[in-house]
């Protein structure tokens, strides 16, 4: 790796947001106004599946800014890729696997904590060494 440079290959100052793989087509904000047209017209019209497909499709625009902006060390993202870990385990055990929430819970947690580890890590290691990043704040 060359000096000065963080290991996504951005020099560790840079306040470029990362690119995303497409190009510069905004397809994660198309994806989140879709999502809140959805939603609008889910709950306006009492349309139960579109406030689903709403939230959703919020939710992938955003997690992808999210992912991106993360593992290319450009701010920090970790307690919120660790939520998604803990919703994501906490709905499939207790919707999917129908356990029992006091027990579905604890587990979430547990991957909550273990995911939040590794997301932290892969940001130190994206950004250079930094443990946080919010705006012009460096941690």
């Amino acid at each position: 790796m060359p000096e000065g440079r963080a290991a996504g290959g951005r020099p560790p100052g840079s306040d470029e947001r990362p690119e995303a793989p497409w190009g510069k087509a905004p397809l994660a904000e198309l994806a989140i106004l879709a999502g809140i047209v959805c939603l609008a017209i889910g709950i306006f019209g009492s349309h139960e599946a579109l406030i689903g497909v709403g939230v959703g499709l919020a939710a992938v625009g955003g997690m992808e800014v999210a992912i991106r902006e993360h593992f290319a060390g450009y701010r920090s993202h970790t307690t919120l890729l660790a939520g998604f870990v803990f919703v994501v385990v906490v709905g499939v055990l207790f919707y999917v696997a129908g356990l029992v929430l006091a027990y579905a819970l604890p587990i979430g947690a547990v991957c909550f904590a273990i995911a939040f580890y590794l997301a932290r890590r892969a940001f130190q290691r994206a950004s250079g060494g930094l443990s946080f990043r919010i705006g012009g704040m460096r941690g």
